[in-house]
């Protein structure tokens, strides 16, 4: 790796200083995505800066009904944290899906949000990747999943986005202009290149999930190669609200299909009346439309496609007969 200098802010207002003055820095907590990137090769930052000591961005805690999560937070206090299992589970369970528990022990919420986009023609090796004139996401001009496009198709991969998705959260940023909320929606957009709307010199803070309804029931499945450790190659969160046996509510959010988690539209559709078979295969329907996989991984498109699908068609029809948001 090239020479860095290291920062370790004691505050965010700190955090932001350093950021000013070092437009090139990257910002670190775990760093279980960056660090790897960075040995291969993969950006060269003159700075890092450490989050890891800053009090403000480990905070997770009640707000009324409301939930206030840190960035700093790790996927493993998630997981295992019992209010969080209780009232979110399906947040609960799309951070004991990441990797490994060495992994989880380190890595942050904040960092989850932000993961870089993944492709099979992206991360490798430096020799690799100047042996193909790299690609259009890092120092090439053409995208190897679709060579006649303009755009990068690498695909995103984190758990927690797509948890948080179907929950309704929302993201509060903070930069030297100070604190701006957004629909957590809204904080990503559909280019595999860059994939956040985080303008230069903002940080991540805290994540803000409302009090859901009553009768709200949520979980999340993903399909991987492997049952640990792998990236998802399609993976689904859902909230559904039951009134009876009368579904009046569903959100339904996607990962590893598409440059950017997706919010499923259309759920409406499918509301209004008890769960059926035929309920079931619009949504699938629904889902086959929306996700847009490419070959940016070693599995086929049309694979991640059928299994985002059926993924979601099982894991809501478990939520709604047996009230089981338990994982794959």
């Amino acid at each position: 790796m090239k020479e860095f200098a290291l920062r370790s802010p004691r505050s965010l207002a700190q955090a932001l200083e350093y950021l000013a003055a070092t437009p090139q820095a990257r910002v670190v907590a775990g760093g279980t995505d960056l660090m790897p990137n960075l040995r291969r090769g993969i950006g060269a930052p003159d700075a890092l800066i450490d989050l890891t000591g800053i009090e403000d961005l480990h905070h997770l805690l009640r707000d009324g009904k409301d939930w206030l999560i840190g960035a700093g937070v790790t996927l493993q206090r998630l997981a295992c944290d019992a209010a969080v299992v209780a009232d979110l589970p399906v947040l609960a369970q799309a951070a004991a899906s990441v990797a490994g528990p060495a992994h989880r022990t380190v890595a942050t919420l904040g960092g989850n949000l932000c993961l870089d986009t993944r492709c099979v023609f992206y991360n490798q090796s430096e020799w690799w990747r100047k042996s193909n004139d790299y690609c259009l996401k890092y120092l090439g001009e053409v995208c190897h999943v679709a060579p006649q496009g303009t755009r990068c198709h690498a695909a995103w991969s984190g758990d927690l986005a797509p948890a948080l998705l179907a929950l309704d959260a929302s993201i509060d940023i903070v930069g030297v202009g100070g604190v701006r909320n957004l629909p957590l929606v809204d904080f990503y957009q559909d280019d595999g290149a860059r994939p956040l709307t985080l303008l230069p010199g903002e940080l991540v803070w805290r994540v803000r999930v409302p009090a859901q309804p009553q009768g709200m029931r949520c979980g999340y499945r993903k399909a991987r190669v492997r049952a640990a450790v792998d990236f998802p190659l399609a993976g689904v969160a859902i909230r559904v609200v039951l009134e009876g046996d009368q579904l009046v509510g569903l959100r339904v959010a996607l990962t590893g299909t598409n440059s950017r988690p997706i919010l499923l539209h259309g759920t409406d559709a499918v509301c209004g009346a008890p769960l059926r078979s035929e309920t079931l295969t619009a949504l699938g329907k629904l889902v086959q439309k929306q996700v847009s996989p490419m070959r940016s991984t070693v599995t086929a498109s049309n694979y991640r496609r059928q299994a985002a699908s059926v993924l979601t068609q099982r894991l809501l029809a478990d939520l709604v007969e047996r009230n089981d948001c338990g994982q794959n």
